[in-house]
């Protein structure tokens, strides 16, 4: 069975691989289409923007679509940078100026209002427009400077606090057991299973 995965992103495309490992389905992304669509993230939610990415490369594909939104929801912040958090510092969604204004943001911030949590919605749909979606979190604290060099986005910043660890110290078989992709997609993967069996 082939599965699309709507992301032009390799660090979600090697997450979602490694859950499917062993499996039946073979991962298609975006990059292995003919001049897909570019989907226009208008969404104010998570739930909303993975709706939209998933039906509509559905409906373009004819694939089986899974899609996410994802980001990173600071309680002193009022929930920022939230559903903006791949273009926070600007449309471009660079990494480093994105955790660049995250870290000016939080200065002067105490080490004790410095609750985060990554959200994540995955959202499955048919090519006939059904879609379900699934949700994961994970609760951290921000860190002052970055640490570790795996992962992307807001990963060198985010401390796992059982862990020790920012989410871009970790290893990859760690982070796919506790993060909020992980945690969402770990919900999805009994149906993607039993539809490949059929």
């Amino acid at each position: 069975m082939k599965l699309l995965v709507a992301t032009g992103n390799q660090g979600k495309l090697k997450e979602i691989r490694k859950l499917l490992e062993g499996s039946a389905i073979e991962i298609v992304g975006l990059d292995q289409l003919a001049n897909p669509p570019e989907v226009i993230e208008d969404g104010t939610t998570f739930t909303a923007n993975a709706q939209k990415k998933a039906l509509e490369m559905a409906r373009f594909s004819g694939y089986l679509t899974l899609a996410d939104d994802s980001g990173l929801v600071v309680d002193t912040l009022d929930g920022a940078p939230g559903v903006y958090s791949a273009r926070y510092a600007g449309e471009q969604g660079d990494d480093a100026a994105n955790n660049l204004k995250l870290l000016a943001e939080m200065d002067g911030v105490p080490d004790d209002k410095r609750q985060a949590a990554f959200h994540c919605v995955v959202a499955l749909a048919w090519p006939d427009g059904r879609c379900e979606t699934y949700s994961g979190q994970v609760s951290g604290l921000i860190l002052r400077e970055k640490r570790g060099t795996d992962g992307f986005g807001y990963d060198p910043l985010f401390l796992v606090p059982e862990y020790g660890k920012t989410t871009a110290e970790l290893s990859l078989e760690i982070k796919n057991r506790i993060s909020h992709r992980g945690t969402a997609l770990r919900k999805v993967i009994p149906l993607l299973l039993e539809l490949a069996e059929r």
